[in-house]
């Protein structure tokens, strides 16, 4: 029996996703599933690249806005809500177009991959956190290492959250993450998946980064967090976003403005280098330039 079609882009921050696939859902009479695992979260618009109501011209779009920054959300969770979304828009008779820039949440999908949803041990959480305060970060990515050399060489040095996960997952499940992909990739795959990723020069895609956030600080990035620490007590994951903590760090008299602004652009572009590195791990990624919607019709 044949699957259901559902095509992927994917791709590096600023690299044009959206207008892609909302040009491309207007072609096929599609819908837009977001794995973009910032814009999931409400009031939080313009450092995350959230599409406005005029950018997606009418199509409809899944998974933007719809959890509170004060929750946590999983990976597994994502598989979750974006399957029975895909599920909703192929009972439309309309096709599935996932569309982001979290390589996890897209291998999740296109590879059927199930990772277990596992609670929060705030107790160990604490006690890296002392750790990392104490010791160094750097000792604690070594001993993550020793775990999961396979996934910590996806894991910056200073990607704090991604390092105490694969401890977390480890010290939960006596199995690392590496280990537990390998079990559920042998699943059967729900879907035909057509995925494609967006390529640019390399220095052309640092420029729209720069360019970018020069337009979100514009927009009113800092009054959003202003707004954010105003309305919300806490926030497990999402001040852990790109542009927001440094914004925190800038709020808090940690940084300038000029330095704030620096920062983001430069953390902003080693995260889009490391999006291109693993999604061209991903070995049935077919790569098509910013505006190549004739390709992507043409393979699917």
């Amino acid at each position: 029996m044949e699957k259901p079609k559902v095509i992927v882009i994917c791709g590096p921050t600023a690299s044009g996703k959206t207008a892609l696939s909302i040009e491309l859902a207007k072609k096929i009479n599609g819908e837009i599933i977001s794995s973009d695992s910032m814009q999931i979260y409400k009031d939080m618009d313009i450092g995350t690249a959230k599409p406005s109501k005029e950018e997606m011209q009418g199509i409809p779009h899944h998974l933007i806005g719809f959890v509170e920054p004060s929750q946590r959300y999983s990976v597994a969770e994502f598989k979750k809500d974006a399957e029975v979304a895909i599920e909703a828009v192929l009972a439309k008779g309309k096709t599935p177009i996932v569309v982001g820039g979290t390589g996890l949440y897209v291998d999740s999908l296109i590879y059927g991959i199930e990772y277990q949803d596992i609670e929060l041990d705030e107790k160990y959480r604490q006690e890296l956190e002392e750790r990392a305060e104490k010791e160094g970060l750097s000792k604690i990515y070594e001993e993550a290492k020793k775990i999961d050399p396979q996934a910590m060489e996806k894991i910056s040095l200073n990607d704090k959250k991604r390092i105490f996960r694969v401890l977390e997952i480890y010290k939960a499940t006596g199995k690392n993450k590496t280990e537990q992909e390998i079990e559920s990739r042998k699943n059967e795959v729900k879907y035909d998946y057509k995925v494609f990723a967006i390529n640019w020069d390399r220095e052309i895609l640092y420029e729209r980064i720069n360019k970018r956030v020069d337009i979100m600080i514009g927009q009113g990035l800092i009054e959003e967090v202003q707004q954010l620490l105003e309305k919300y007590d806490e926030f497990p994951t999402a001040m852990q976003g790109l542009g927001y903590k440094e914004v925190v760090e800038f709020l808090q008299g940690e940084i300038l403005k000029e330095e704030m602004i620096e920062k983001i652009k430069m953390e902003t572009r080693r995260y889009a280098k490391r999006q291109i590195t693993w999604f061209k791990k991903n070995k049935q990624t077919i790569w098509i330039g910013p505006k190549d919607l004739q390709r992507i019709l043409d393979e699917i």
